[in-house]
């Protein structure tokens, strides 16, 4: 027995609330995006005229992180797409794939930046115009303060964990600008050496970045979720009347929305129709409590009279091997 509703017995989205979230996301994007790419334009002019590396590391990363905002605006247009019977699910693993996309563009960046650092150690270049260098470092920290806490906000109203990754990413950024200013200012007092080396440690700040991003992205795509996060679905599910037990729970994120699947018993001497009611409060239930939540597939399954749950032939499932252990215990 199965939880259903008027045209699909299993398949239950939010759809508004995702066409909105979605929307959200883009017109974020396309903001953070031009705010730095303005910002990444000056400080490169500024570049050109004063020769400095570290504000070249600082400039080339802003320059991608700019550019990191196309994919990540067509993953928000793709989630917008409907399902097919080709893709199911509809298209919103695309701002998973869009994230890795990101972290390869923040590597490659980092790579380049202590390339050219590490070049300017062996062929000493005059640094000129340091107040032009400070004032390009500080416009690098503005702009991408501002566009961190825009990019931050957005993304965690709608649940999005690759726009509020990006937006932490843009607050790393300004920080490194901040550097640039202090190179800029060791300059001034006599150590020119200063300009390479702090060109190297940005170049370390933004690999850490690309490996921190890539696992958060990796174990998205590999559907890992927040253990406290399932704890909370079940304890949300068992407040019900009438659920006797959770037997198996399945989570994952897809994009910036929540997908889960779970099984219930339910006393078997109930009917169909009062089966479906239950489930149709433990959906109500998960929507209030769990944010970002847009499908719910619950499955109503009789529990039987020795007490041994229906799906716990399925041995990987990890509540069969807490059952188990509690019966060993008993």
């Amino acid at each position: 027995m199965s939880k259903q509703s008027d045209r699909n017995p299993h398949i239950h989205g939010i759809i508004e609330p995702a066409l909105l979230s979605s929307r959200k996301g883009m017109k974020a994007v396309s903001w953070s995006f031009l705010a730095l790419m303005l910002t990444a334009v000056f400080q490169l002019t500024v570049v050109l005229y004063s020769g400095s590396v570290a504000l070249l590391a600082d400039t080339v990363h802003n320059f991608g992180d700019a550019l990191t905002a196309v994919p990540l605006f067509c993953a928000f247009w793709l989630s917008l797409r409907p399902p097919s019977e080709r893709y199911t699910y509809g298209l919103g693993r695309a701002e998973d794939l869009a994230g890795l996309f990101i972290v390869a563009v923040i590597a490659i960046t980092g790579l380049y930046a202590g390339y050219e650092s590490i070049l300017r150690f062996f062929y000493p270049r005059e640094v000129t115009g340091l107040w032009a260098i400070g004032l390009a470092g500080l416009t690098g920290f503005l702009g991408n303060e501002l566009v961190a806490r825009y990019r931050t906000r957005v993304g965690r109203e709608i649940g999005s964990a690759a726009l509020v990754a990006d937006g932490q990413h843009a607050r790393i950024d300004g920080l490194t600008s901040l550097a640039v200013l202090v190179s800029a200012i060791a300059i001034t007092l006599g150590f020119p050496a200063a300009d390479p080396l702090i060109g190297l440690g940005i170049s370390a700040a933004i690999l850490v970045i690309a490996w921190n991003s890539g696992t958060t992205v990796v174990s998205r795509i590999l559907d890992g979720v927040d253990p406290e996060l399932v704890r909370k679905i079940r304890q949300a599910v068992m407040h019900v009347p009438g659920v006797i037990r959770i037997t198996e729970v399945r989570v994952r994120w897809l994009g910036h929305r929540i997908l889960t699947e779970l099984n219930i018993t339910v006393n078997p001497d109930l009917s169909v129709e009062e089966g479906h009611r239950i489930a149709m409060e433990a959906r109500q239930e998960l929507l209030f409590h769990i944010p970002y939540l847009s499908q719910a597939t619950i499955h109503v399954d009789p529990a039987s009279a020795s007490g041994e749950d229906w799906h716990c032939s399925n041995e990987s499932a990890p509540e069969c091997h807490e059952q188990d252990d509690e019966r060993k215990k008993g």
